[in-house]
C-alpha cells in the first residue's frame, strides 16, 4: 500500500496535544479515532512516513476502522485530506489548533476558514483506485457527550431518537448460549474456529460467534473463510475478527467468493503481482489463485515472486500468469528459498547450454534474458493447472 506523507501546518519539535483538543474534541472521539489522530502528531513530528496499514496494524484496527476515522477528524476540521486528480488519497494536514482557538475567540473576523497552504513538495505515491472509491462511505457516527448537567441545547439533542445500528451485538443469556452451544451444526463450526485460533474458546469468544450467526447471517462457511482471513494475517484476536465481520455486513458481502474479492482490494502483495504482470484490473478468480498458491502453497516471498514476474514480462505478451507460474513451479521443486539461491540455478543452466555445444543466442546482456524462454504449450499448461 502506497505511504502516506503527513505535511504539518505547525512546526513543532515534539509531541504535543493541544488543550483545546483535549477540552473540546477529545470527550466525542471513539477508541479508533483518539489512537490515530495522537499517533498522526506522533508521526508528524518525527518526520516518518506511514500508511493507512501501519496504523491498522500498530494498533489492531481495519483499515477501514482507520479511514473511518481520517475521515471523521476532517469532519471535525482538525485536519485534511489531500486527494490526486483520481480522487485518490495521498496526504494528510493536521491543522494548526492554536489557530482554531483564535477563530473561535473571535468570531466576527474576517473569515471562519483557514484554508490549508499549498505544499511544493512532490506527493508519494496514490493509493488504488478501489481505496478512493470506498472512501466517501467511511464516515464514522460520533459518539454522545454525556455530562451530569447538560446544557439546554444538549438536553434537546440528547431526547432525539437516536439510530441504532442494525449490527448492533446484543447481550446473549447463558442459555441463549447454551442452546446455541447443544445445536448439532454448531459443534463442528467451534471444533474448525479452534483449530484456527490453535486454543479452546471462550464463552465470550463463543458469544461472538453466535452473533455472527444471528445478528450478521453469516454462513457457516464465511464463517470458516472469516476466521482463516484474520488468522492468515496474525491477528487472532477477536475484537479484530468481530470488526472485519461487521465491515464485510456492512459490504453486503455473505459468501466466502467476494469475501476473497474484497479482500484483494486492499492486499498490497496482490497490488504488487498484478503490477508486476503488467495488469491493471482487479484479479478474475483464476488469477487470485494463481497468487494464492504463489504466496502459500510455495511459500514464496514477494522478491522472488516479483523476479519471476519481471522475466515472465521480458519473456511474454500472453498467458502471463501461466508463464509466472511455470518460472515459480520450477524454482520450488529446485527448492528456492532466497532470491540469491536463483543465481545458482541460472549458472547451471546456462553451464548445461555451454556442454551441450549448442549455440546459445546472443544475450542483451539483460540478466532476465538468462532464463530460458518461451517453450510451453500455453492450452496444455493451462488444462494442466485447472485439471489440479
Amino acid at each position: 500500500m502506497a505511504r502516506l506523507t503527513i505535511y504539518p501546518d505547525n512546526h513543532v519539535d515534539s509531541t504535543v496535544v493541544s488543550n483545546l483538543f483535549i477540552d473540546e474534541y477529545m470527550k466525542d472521539a471513539n477508541d479508533a479515532q483518539l489512537k490515530v489522530y495522537l499517533y498522526l502528531l506522533r508521526m508528524m513530528n518525527a518526520h516518518l512516513a506511514t500508511s493507512v496499514s501501519d496504523i491498522a496494524d500498530k494498533f489492531n484496527h481495519t483499515e477501514k476502522d482507520v479511514l473511518r476515522a481520517l475521515k471523521y477528524w476532517e469532519k471535525q476540521d482538525i485536519l485534511s485530506l489531500d486527494y490526486d486528480g483520481g480522487k485518490n488519497l495521498v496526504g494528510i494536514h493536521i491543522h494548526d489548533l492554536s489557530e482554531e482557538s483564535k477563530r473561535n475567540a473571535d468570531p466576527q473576523g474576517p473569515s471562519s476558514f483557514v484554508p490549508v497552504p499549498s505544499q511544493a513538495a512532490e506527493k508519494p505515491p496514490a493509493f488504488g483506485e478501489d481505496f478512493a472509491a470506498h472512501s466517501s462511505a467511511l464516515d464514522a457516527p460520533m459518539a454522545e457527550d454525556v455530562r451530569e448537567s447538560p446544557l439546554p441545547e444538549e438536553a434537546a439533542a440528547a431526547s432525539k431518537p437516536q439510530e441504532t445500528s442494525p449490527y448492533e451485538k446484543p447481550s446473549y443469556t447463558a442459555e441463549q448460549l447454551r442452546a446455541f452451544k447443544n445445536r448439532q451444526e454448531t459443534t463442528q463450526l467451534l471444533f474448525i474456529v479452534e483449530s484456527y485460533i490453535g486454543k479452546p474458546l471462550t464463552p465470550a469468544e463463543i458469544r461472538t460467534i453466535l452473533y455472527f450467526t444471528d445478528v450478521l447471517h453469516f454462513s457457516d462457511d464465511l464463517i470458516d473463510y472469516l476466521i482463516q482471513y484474520c488468522v492468515d494475517r496474525g491477528k487472532k484476536d477477536f475484537k479484530y475478527i468481530e470488526r472485519v465481520a461487521v465491515n464485510w455486513a456492512e459490504e453486503g458481502i455473505t459468501t466466502p467468493k467476494q469475501a476473497r474479492k474484497s479482500a484483494t482490494r486492499y492486499d498490497k502483495n496482490i497490488y504488487a503481482i498484478m503490477n508486476g504482470l503488467g495488469k491493471s484490473n482487479s484479479p478474475t478468480s483464476k488469477e487470485l489463485e494463481f497468487m494464492t498458491r504463489w504466496l502459500k502453497d510455495y511459500g514464496f516471498s514477494m522478491d522472488i515472486i516479483i523476479e519471476a514476474c519481471e522475466r515472465t514480462v521480458l519473456a511474454t505478451d500472453k498467458h502471463r500468469f501461466e508463464y509466472a507460474e511455470s518460472i515459480l513451479s520450477s524454482w520450488k521443486r529446485q527448492n528456492v528459498h532466497h532470491k540469491s539461491d536463483i543465481q545458482g540455478i541460472d549458472d547451471i543452466f546456462q553451464q548445461r547450454r555451454k556442454n551441450s555445444g549448442s549455440s546459445p543466442p546472443k544475450q542483451s546482456g539483460n540478466r532476465f534474458h538468462q532464463f530460458a524462454q518461451n517453450n510451453y504449450d500455453f492450452a496444455a499448461l493451462e488444462q494442466e493447472l485447472v485439471s489440479n
